[in-house]
């Protein structure tokens, strides 16, 4: 029988994405709009809605629906705000960040996730994202600042480079920590380089490349 993806669409949102404490109207009509399952591998276009981080090969893995919902709701992203998304993955969240604010520009370090994302994107039929292939821990430098910074891989420690990218009021989520208890922190940029931060939520994701944590030996 053929699976019902308009209907597993919405019992994702009722039954994983709302639950978690994701209320906001405009985050949960963004979830349940975007299709998923064109975002994800053919293999995995079954799994697409279950509450389970999917592979996407290179070692990384595209995040839960409920911990999307979770990081689309504390961005609070308004038409007017410029993303920078750090990690493109499938391109998923892309497009919800697309469907928030009025332009993304996402860098990915694997050229193939990039490729693939910008044509599931422009078949989704959005024209406000950028894509670009590049190593945002030490090597990319953007030449504009930004409203929202979003990282969907894990840090051990935030880079300082990536704070001097945001406007004054800018909004970073970014997952930081020692696997597997990591936290989602939002930080909030409050002009002359002073952040307000706020733990939201624990999670458990992959390293970005050159931001896992020192190897300790011990003797």
């Amino acid at each position: 029988m053929a699976m019902n993806f308009d209907q597993a669409r919405l019992n994702m949102v009722e039954n994983q994405v709302r639950p978690w404490e994701v209320l906001d109207g405009r985050v949960l009509d963004v979830i349940g709009n975007v299709h998923r399952e064109d975002f994800v591998a053919a293999a995995h276009r079954q799994l697409a809605f279950a509450d389970l981080c999917l592979p996407l090969g290179h070692g990384e893995v595209m995040m839960k629906p409920v911990v999307e919902g979770r990081v689309l709701q504390a961005l609070d992203l308004q038409p007017t705000d410029h993303v920078l998304e750090i990690g493109t993955g499938s391109g998923f969240l892309t497009a919800c960040l697309a469907s928030l604010s009025a332009k993304v520009t996402s860098v990915d370090i694997h050229a193939d996730f990039t490729v693939a994302a910008t044509k599931r994107l422009q078949d989704a039929g959005f024209t406000n994202t950028s894509l670009v292939t590049g190593e945002a821990v030490n090597g990319w430098q953007p030449n504009e600042l930004f409203d929202v910074l979003v990282v969907t891989g894990a840090v051990s420690s935030i880079p300082a480079r990536w704070l001097t990218w945001l406007k004054t009021d800018a909004r970073a989520l970014i997952v930081r920590g020692q696997s597997p208890v990591q936290h989602a922190t939002l930080l909030t940029h409050e002009g002359a380089g002073r952040y307000r931060e706020e733990t939201l939520f624990e999670t458990d994701l992959p390293y970005l490349t050159h931001a896992e944590p020192l190897k300790r030996f011990v003797f």
